[in-house]
């Protein structure tokens, strides 16, 4: 059965909030962004949220390859992991937002690689040869330079617990590359193609290519609602991001046809990474209907839970939902967000 997890933001005044009314929900779990410049610390909002809650899953959607060492997000996931008694996972990606707003765009593939190596190494409680690390000797010169009589001749986080289950890793992987990275170095790779069934399908043959036995997620940009207008204008702003990553260096990756083509092109035209994830953004204004009913899963809550099923069936093991946008509505919104876990979840996971 899949597991099925919301997302939301790590903000201290109300996550443990959130986490708690997700729990109770039903939600498997709660996801939250890591973005400097824009929210409060993920693995602070973590913590604060696994000692309020109980059974629900506790992760990142997503950290990134740069704004923090390997060292420092395995220190700060099995903190978090020993603090829920092992209910933690790590979304990591190339980064976005978190690196645009450091003047930056999104790390390399052979960077992430890397770091997938070296944090993977950590949370099987191996050392590290300084070496890996890749560290700068412009920002800090190495550590023969201090003369020490004893010193560490490797590197190891030791607070990752012995006695709880491995952290799991996934990445958010939407071009053939990062796929088959993710799926080399990764416990789960994390699709970010849209829900049209014959892209999800190229997702994970590209992955099972890789490697046949790695487990396979995806986002999915999906709002229930009994007016289906209402239920696109909710989806827009959040999947104008996920459909800007299919087309993020200007060719759309996947298979792709005409429509969706041209609606991408236009999107990169008019991204403005000030109105990130906005239904009012002009990005969002760019999505069709028809473009939204094949990229996302909008609707009557039912047909929801059907298309959510095909994904499942396709051999999916976590979809992690992407709801309502920032500056849509607010009273749709939370209709919307109240209506998923009580009439799609149900028939998702029954």
């Amino acid at each position: 059965m899949a597991e099925i997890w919301t997302t939301g933001i790590p903000d201290p005044r109300t996550i443990v909030r959130h986490a708690q009314a997700a729990e109770a929900a039903g939600w498997d779990g709660f996801a939250v962004v890591d973005s400097q410049n824009l929210t409060a610390d993920s693995w602070v909002g973590l913590a604060l949220a696994a000692v309020e809650t109980k059974t629900i899953g506790l992760g990142t959607a997503v950290t990134n390859p740069v704004t923090r060492l390997p060292a420092v997000t395995a220190s700060a996931a099995a903190s978090v992991h020993i603090a829920s008694r092992g209910r933690v996972q790590i979304g990591i990606g190339r980064g976005d937002s978190a690196l645009s707003h450091l003047g930056r765009a999104p790390a390399s593939v052979a960077a992430l690689e890397r770091y997938l190596k070296v944090l993977q190494a950590y949370l099987r409680r191996e050392e590290v040869d300084f070496a890996d690390l890749g560290l700068d000797t412009d920002v800090a010169p190495d550590v023969d330079a201090l003369n020490l009589k004893t010193r560490a001749m490797a590197s190891r986080v030791n607070i990752v617990p012995e006695d709880l289950p491995k952290i799991i890793v996934e990445v958010s992987s939407t071009g053939p590359k990062v796929i088959e990275a993710a799926a080399r170095h990764a416990d789960r790779v994390m699709l970010a193609v849209g829900a049209d069934k014959k892209r999800i399908e190229w997702g994970i043959a590209t992955a099972r290519a890789e490697n046949p036995n790695v487990r396979i997620g995806a986002f999915v940009n999906c709002v229930a609602a009994p007016d289906i207008d209402v239920a696109r204008d909710l989806v827009r702003g959040g999947m104008s991001t996920f459909t800007r990553f299919s087309t993020m260096h200007g060719t759309p990756t996947g298979p792709v046809d005409d429509v969706e083509r041209e609606t991408m092109a236009k999107l990169i035209e008019t991204y403005d990474m000030t109105h990130h994830t906005r239904a009012d953004s002009r990005q969002a204004a760019v999505l069709s209907p028809e473009f939204i009913d094949r990229f996302g899963i909008v609707g009557e809550p039912a047909a929801c839970a059907d298309r959510l099923n095909e994904l499942i069936d396709l051999g999916l093991d976590k979809l992690i939902i992407v709801g309502p946008s920032m500056g849509a509505d607010r009273e749709q919104s939370l209709a919307a967000m109240a209506r998923f876990p009580q009439e799609v979840l149900p028939l998702v996971k029954g």
